[in-house]
């Protein structure tokens, strides 16, 4: 599912339900959850799981996953990568550094946000952008996706900025694609200056989304050029 959203050089890996809940941990990384709940333990072996897969497909050694600051993961050298979990759901993103500048994924239970959530973490332009999404195509949580695109949105900038980008401070535009299949685009409009690669500032992240399996899934890949 992650994979459709992703450019050709990422290598993705997904698991559904239980699938891998019983793959190893490094010691180091079995302390990080070792008086955590089973559901977290489960989550966070099976995403490392992920993550170790997709490093054997691009002949990097498998090795510990473990987490650097504000909790993001410190992936091998030349890698740049992304991972996600939600009930029933895991993926791990990676890519060659030589390829892309940084990306990030994200998948959501498709349900609608938490009541109250939405007002905290939407602009009003993009409360009523999802007012217009809704009433063209109900069938999709738009409250929830413009959650993930958030979500993907930050974990493809905490990497090349080293800042905490608040909900409010990116303003991001749904657009629905052609046909029945719910899938398409996003473009994330930076409301405070954006991270330089190479000799360009960017002003803005696109990304690819998805709904389906009863899954939201959003991805934002961020090109040298």
């Amino acid at each position: 599912m992650i994979e459709e959203l992703l450019p050709q050089t990422v290598v993705t890996v997904e698991a559904y339900g239980n699938e891998g809940a019983d793959a190893p941990l490094y010691p180091e990384e079995a302390a990080l959850v070792a008086r955590a709940v089973d559901k977290r333990r489960r989550e966070f072996a099976v995403v490392r799981s992920c993550a170790r897969r997709a490093m054997e497909k691009l002949g990097v050694p498998p090795q510990p996953i473990l987490p650097g600051e504000r909790g993001a993961p410190r992936w091998p050298a030349g890698l740049a990568g992304s991972m996600t979990h939600c009930d029933g759901y895991c993926a791990a993103a990676l890519v060659r550094a030589t390829d892309l500048a940084s990306l990030g994924i994200d998948a959501e239970v498709h349900g609608p946000l938490p009541e109250g959530v939405l007002p905290a973490v939407s602009l009003p332009a993009e409360a009523e952008r999802l007012r217009r999404l809704s009433a063209q195509r109900p069938d999709v949580h738009w409250d929830r996706l413009l959650f993930s695109a958030k979500e993907s949105v930050y974990k493809a900038w905490f990497p090349l900025t080293g800042k905490w980008l608040d909900f409010t401070e990116a303003d991001i535009e749904i657009s629905a694609g052609p046909g029945e299949r719910p899938r398409g685009t996003f473009r994330a409009t930076l409301l405070v200056p954006g991270p330089r690669v190479g000799a360009r500032r960017l002003g803005h992240f696109d990304g690819h989304w998805t709904a389906e399996r009863g899954l939201v899934a959003t991805a934002v890949a961020v090109p040298h050029e």
